[in-house]
């Protein structure tokens, strides 16, 4: 069977989006730990838990949640427990499950944090794009996530990142 390469406008799109991902990291971890201290990923930690009921989140569902592999979280909950910003506890309906807390250090630092971050975002994306731009790259970004994770994502090597 034949490669099917990319044309040139795929390619150019597939470079933008690339070059995007990279570079948008970047500048959400450096602007976060410019004006906060914490990491993107600690961020993301610390947003999730304060959406979910209670402030606390099965590891497995924060691990999904955030795209990231159990053994990665585990490590970025245990800074973030040093830190004072999380703590760990059993979860009381399985023995085998653990639960992540935000604790009020957390969402302190969460609420400091926010500020800056939005206005990152909204300068670098929102503010760029019209709102029918903004509702089609979300669903052109919900299209493509659904497809590396939905039922017909392509044959990997490994399971999903927080199925690891």
């Amino acid at each position: 069977m034949e490669t099917p390469w990319l044309s040139a406008d795929e390619l150019r799109s597939w470079r933008a989006f690339s070059d995007l991902m990279l570079v948008m990291e970047d500048a959400l971890d450096q602007q976060l730990r410019h004006d906060s201290g914490l990491s993107h990923l600690h961020y993301s930690v610390l947003v999730f838990l304060s959406e979910a009921p209670e402030h606390r989140l099965r590891m497995t569902d924060l691990a999904e949640n955030l795209k990231i592999a159990r053994t990665r979280l585990s490590y970025t909950v245990a800074r973030m427990e040093e830190a004072g910003w999380v703590r760990r506890e059993d979860s009381p309906g399985d023995k085998r499950a653990q639960l992540a807390v935000l604790t009020d250090e957390g969402m302190a630092t969460l609420e400091g944090a926010a500020p800056g971050h939005v206005t990152l975002v909204r300068s670098a994306v929102f503010d760029r794009l019209t709102p029918a731009q903004a509702r089609t790259f979300g669903a052109a970004c919900e299209i493509i996530l659904s497809g590396l994770t939905g039922p017909e994502r392509p044959a990997l090597p490994l399971d999903l990142p927080w199925r690891r």
